[in-house]
């Protein structure tokens, strides 16, 4: 699989590092109780179909990438600096 790093170009996916889903997890309130938790760190969806993931160009820029790729056939559809999209977020909410 190669992932387009919108700073570096086109790049082995052995240069990054996936984080995991780029939608941020709500988390528990501490006295939710031990059944919230334990969902919490180790439920995950397993979703068939597009999805937006989090990168890590660890041997190039060291920039955070969100990735849309459909996990049936591992096609990559976008990617985006994370910090861009942060920024996008920020300036809607002001």
């Amino acid at each position: 699989m190669r992932i387009t790093c919108p700073l570096c170009g086109a790049r082995d996916r052995r240069e990054f590092y996936y984080k995991g889903d780029a939608v941020a997890l709500d988390r528990p309130d501490p006295a939710a109780g031990e059944a919230a938790w334990d969902d919490y760190v180790h439920n995950r969806d397993n979703p068939a179909g597009p999805t937006r993931e989090l990168w890590y160009h660890e041997s190039g820029c060291s920039a955070w990438l969100v990735v849309t790729r459909d996990t049936r056939t591992h096609e990559i559809s976008g990617v985006d600096l994370a910090s861009d999209l942060a920024a996008d977020v920020a300036g809607a909410g002001a």
